[in-house]
């Protein structure tokens, strides 16, 4: 196993493990970070949202290598897609986790490009460019 793999799996892991904790001990941590604008109930968008991060997370460790490049541009993708909600949280000021504070909030917002380089090169087919 290379370390490409190993960054994959714990990618993958990483996010099974979030997806899991919006489904149980974060439920409401999580809700903090949903939007006004989401036109869905808070709590019915935490569920979905930890649903596909299991999925995702299942995906990008047991996706043959052929295909792993189409699953990490869907992690990305997602991780994209969230990253409103990062916004939101900093916008409006909304604590959780350990995001107590403006600095903490808009550190957060930095992590969001390396989620999705990390998706990207972790998947990445051996004989090409990242992406």
């Amino acid at each position: 196993m290379n370390l490409k793999d190993i960054s994959r799996i714990a990618l993958g892991a990483m996010l099974a493990a979030a997806g899991t904790a919006h489904l149980t001990v974060a439920r409401k941590e999580f809700q903090a970070q949903v939007p006004e604008w989401v036109p869905l109930d808070k709590d019915d968008t935490v569920v979905y949202s930890g649903i596909v991060e299991i999925l995702l997370g299942a995906g990008i460790i047991l996706t043959p290598e052929k295909h792993r490049k189409l699953a990490g541009l869907i992690a990305a993708g997602f991780f994209v897609a969230v990253f409103p909600g990062n916004i939101a949280q900093y916008v409006n000021r909304k604590d959780a986790f350990i995001l107590d504070t403006d600095k903490k909030r808009f550190a957060r917002l930095f992590i969001q490009p390396a989620l999705i380089a990390w998706a990207l090169l972790s998947t990445k087919n051996k004989d090409i460019s990242p992406v």
